[in-house]
């Protein structure tokens, strides 16, 4: 890990009058996993919506605070299309688009202007390398994306993200619909795209955080209670509410 690629400070945000993040601390660091848990409705997903702005689509949202992307603060003078760019985006379900497996990847590049075909398979077959699903789609690339099964669509979905060479992607519970062993293979790859991504993920799954993420944070009504190394938070959690929450005594 050199240095934090984010840093948020200080955050609040309000739909209307409600409040629902506050005073939030984060830091993410280069090539690194934060895992962020916490019950239902406890604030996790609205807030890695702050990180690509995507909470801009609702009206009545409100944000005060700083979040700084490589010492650029991104609710300044920023180009939000950009921003996507740089920040993806794993959804809870997977989401291809109505479109061939070659089209889903190389989709955001032709969107950018990308016309050179030798170029865009690269793109694709890399994506879909780094993606660990080369292998069982390379000879099907002109087949509908909807023919695949639920994991292959999320690692579709993940070399779509891939594609554009994001400096984070964010993950909002992606193995929640995937059953056990496509998603011991997400997470395998979570393991696998630290290298070149850093990487937040929203998961339920305590056992999941622990696997996979380098420090984990933990939510509850909208403040962040803790964030601290993995291991740490699950053995020796600073806070009560953690522990009980760990335990299994609520949430």
């Amino acid at each position: 890990m050199s240095g934090e690629k984010l840093q948020v400070r200080n955050l609040d945000l309000f739909y209307g009058e409600v409040q629902a993040l506050q005073n939030i601390f984060f830091d993410l660091g280069n090539n690194e996993a934060a895992a962020l848990i916490g019950p239902s409705g406890c604030g996790k997903s609205t807030f890695i919506r702050v990180i690509n702005r995507m909470n801009d689509l609702i009206p009545s949202c409100r944000i005060t605070g700083d979040v700084i992307l490589d010492g650029e603060n991104i609710y300044g003078p920023i180009n939000v299309s950009e921003l996507r760019t740089r920040v993806g985006m794993v959804f809870q379900k997977p989401n291809p688009f109505n479109m061939s497996i070659f089209d889903n990847v190389a989709y955001g590049r032709r969107m950018q202007g990308m016309k050179d075909k030798k170029k865009l398979a690269e793109l694709v077959e890399q994506s879909l390398r780094k993606a660990a699903l080369w292998d069982e789609v390379k000879d099907r690339l002109k087949k509908s994306a909807q023919s695949l099964s639920g994991g292959q669509q999320q690692r579709l979905c993940i070399a779509r993200s891939i594609s554009m060479s994001p400096e984070i992607i964010l993950m909002d519970e992606p193995t929640s619909a995937l059953d056990p062993i496509a998603t011991g293979r997400i997470e395998e790859l979570i393991g696998e795209l630290k290298r070149d991504f850093s990487i937040i993920i929203v998961t339920h799954s305590m056992n999941q955080a622990a696997r996979i993420s380098d420090r984990t944070a933990f939510f509850l009504l909208g403040e962040l209670i803790e964030y601290a190394e993995t291991t740490k938070v699950f053995t020796q959690p600073r806070d009560k509410r953690t522990e009980d929450y760990i335990s299994g005594r609520f949430g």
